[in-house]
């Protein structure tokens, strides 16, 4: 197993390089100067140039690699310009934020997925199998955006049920101490079930939104997996041994089919990763994701740099941990590595 984390890491690293490299050219390549967008309209040409050669964006693109590449050897990764603030601090204050909301989300999808698969593959043609497709079809379709909009309208407009889409936390609740920088975390350490509930009131649309979204591929996958685990001979085997249905389909074939299950869930918690970014701004969620757009918008690099950097740094530890899963599910992957 050690050797199989090993091999990975090392294969992670050419990866990172050229995102390293990628992200800092199409930063540049971006239309819109930053320097005339916070010298404001009325700024003088030379005050322009001021601002230019305080950012380092006059000298010449090898010489800003080089700089950029120096400071992410020493752990930094520039200030923004719209906050002030350095990158890595609002990277860290925003992070949990987003995979609160994307990890609540993936568990939801799964809770309801796995199991419409099962039922959907032991009972085909039937009416769990039909309601599986529809839903399946449906959540394929939506844009995340456009799911978010109607589960606000329904749900917080409509029917009074759901709390303004304001943020993490109602605005007459103070956040929980912070241990983890996930509310529903620290609230529980804090034994403060007020500012739980009221977390989990606004965690509930977002999340909703996101495993609507992940629950298409999950339960579709799931469904074929089982089907063809279904239909094999040690499976019939199983049965004329007088075992029951229940013991079949969790013991022997689901255990059989969940590799690929295991594979489509890394995929669509990189999908959530990125479709964060739309959730968040229908949400007024204080991610890195709304941060990166409102960086992109202003022409800010660094904070663009960092989102993508730390994007690729948490696809490379979900390839890893997903390898890891395969090794401890399936002794053979252990042995071929």
């Amino acid at each position: 197993m050690l050797s199989l984390i090993l091999n990975r890491l090392m294969l992670a690293i050419p990866s990172l390089i050229g995102v390293v490299i990628v992200t800092f050219l199409l930063t540049r390549a971006l239309p819109g100067d930053p320097a005339a967008y916070f010298a404001g309209p009325a700024a003088t040409e030379q005050a322009i140039a001021e601002i230019r050669a305080k950012l380092g964006t006059d000298r010449p693109l090898i010489e800003q690699f080089g700089r950029y590449v120096k400071d992410l050897a020493r752990g930094e990764l520039g200030q923004s310009l719209t906050t002030g603030q350095p990158v890595s601090r609002e990277i860290a204050t925003r992070l949990p934020a987003s995979a609160e909301l994307t990890l609540i989300g993936l568990l939801l999808a799964v809770l309801l997925a796995v199991p419409m698969g099962i039922l959907a593959a032991t009972k085909p043609g039937s009416a769990v199998d039909h309601i599986t497709r529809v839903v399946s079809t449906a959540g394929v379709s939506l844009p995340v955006f456009f799911t978010g909009l109607l589960l606000v309208y329904v749900f917080y407009f409509r029917l009074g049920w759901a709390p303004s889409p304001v943020g993490r936390l109602d605005v007459f609740l103070s956040p929980p101490p912070h241990v983890t920088g996930f509310y529903l975390v620290d609230a529980l350490l804090a034994r403060d079930g007020e500012v739980f509930v009221g977390a989990l009131k606004q965690l509930a649309l977002p999340a909703l939104t996101l495993s609507i979204f992940a629950l298409a591929p999950i339960a579709r996958m799931t469904r074929a997996s089982m089907l063809a685990v279904l239909s094999s001979d040690f499976v019939r085997t199983a049965r004329a041994s007088g075992l029951s249905p229940a013991k079949v389909v969790v013991t022997y074939a689901f255990r059989n089919a969940v590799l690929p299950v295991i594979t489509t869930l890394g995929m669509v918690l990189s999908f959530l990763l990125g479709a964060n970014v739309l959730v968040e701004k229908v949400f007024a969620w204080p991610g890195i994701g709304s941060f990166a757009v409102e960086a992109l918008i202003a022409s800010d690099f660094a904070p663009v740099q960092g989102f993508v950097l730390t994007m690729a740094a948490l696809y490379v530890t979900l390839n890893l941990l997903i390898d890891i899963a395969y090794g401890l599910i399936d002794p053979r992957v252990r042995l071929d590595s």
